[in-house]
């Protein structure tokens, strides 16, 4: 019986792939599998993860014969998966040795459907804590009521993945899949989709997680049309949330969050190739112009004047042929 199955996607990682596999060796158990997906790299990373099946206990290298992106990657990973629980990693970060073992003991003592975790963010030689914006630690909580208040940082702003462990029955569920084809912005109706419908969960302060930030590979760093997939992930969430049987009350959270992500990437818009940043700012105005505009009115009074009047201005901007995501 396989206890924990952990999803390592890997793309042009050459670099850093080999640490992340000694820290899943330092990890290892027998009842652990290491599912690798490598997500058509051309790069070494092939060459590296080929090692790796044979040398790291539990390795079961699978391969992608095209690029999909980190969700598609992670939803191959999720149907290979046979443990009792499930838990993610990047192809760039690395894990505390024994992580795992006190991972897998925190839920099953919770028995909850999903914990999440705190972790150390690395930016080149600094260090940062971030914590789960959850206050009340390794007790059982209902996901549903960890989504609001709307004017506050909550764990659905709190997305990563792999910052947690979760139990099978989300699998059969539906719910541990994320959206196929999803090049950035993955984790968002991921996360919204856990708290909306699984049914318990909780937070404990255990660090063990190394997230690498500024890895000039990532999404993050890269202003190309792929960034944009932000926009596909938040109108999924708004169209989700709005069915649900509280939308009244988690709109205003969904419609805040989207807004201020559009600000975060018009605020750097200058990282964008040229024609990728006027096709940022035509799918802002026309999602913009898609959110329920009672819902948006009230978000946009409650933000600061600066953010406000630059997206009331944008909503206002004339809609471009083909502005859609």
């Amino acid at each position: 019986m396989v206890k924990l199955s952990v999803i390592v996607p890997f793309y042009n990682v050459q670099q850093y792939a080999p640490d992340t596999l000694r820290s899943l060796k330092a990890n290892a158990r027998e009842d652990f599998e290491f599912i690798l997906v490598d997500d058509c790299s051309r790069d070494g990373t092939p060459g590296i993860l080929a090692r790796a099946e044979r040398e790291l206990p539990g390795a079961v290298l699978v391969r992608h014969e095209q690029n999909g992106g980190l969700a598609t990657a992670r939803n191959t990973g999720i149907d290979r998966a046979r443990g009792e629980y499930l838990t993610f990693l990047d192809g760039d970060d690395w894990l505390a040795p024994g992580y795992f073992r006190q991972l897998v003991g925190a839920i099953e003592e919770l028995g909850v459907d999903f914990l999440r975790t705190d972790h150390v963010q690395c930016t080149a030689r600094a260090r940062q804590v971030h914590r789960v914006p959850v206050g009340r630690r390794n007790q059982v909580l209902n996901p549903r009521e960890a989504i609001l208040p709307a004017d506050r940082s909550t764990s659905v702003d709190y997305a990563f993945a792999w910052a947690g462990v979760y139990h099978r029955r989300l699998v059969d569920k539906g719910l541990l899949h994320f959206t196929d084809g999803l090049r950035t912005a993955e984790d968002r109706p991921w996360i919204w989709k856990l708290h909306r419908e699984a049914e318990s969960f909780a937070a404990v302060s255990l660090l063990g997680v190394f997230y690498r930030r500024g890895v000039a590979s990532s999404l993050t760093q890269i202003g190309d049309v792929r960034q944009l997939d932000f926009i596909r992930a938040f109108d999924q969430v708004i169209a989700e949330t709005a069915a649900d049987r509280d939308a009244d009350a988690l709109l205003p959270k969904a419609v805040r969050t989207y807004c201020a992500i559009i600000s975060h990437h018009l605020g750097s818009i200058e990282r964008f190739e040229p024609a990728v940043a006027k096709k940022l700012k035509s799918l802002s105005a026309a999602a913009l112009r898609r959110m329920p505009q009672d819902v948006l009115d009230e978000a946009l009074d409650s933000m600061d004047v600066q953010r406000a009047t630059k997206l009331r201005r944008l909503r206002r901007r004339p809609a471009a042929a083909g502005a859609a995501a």
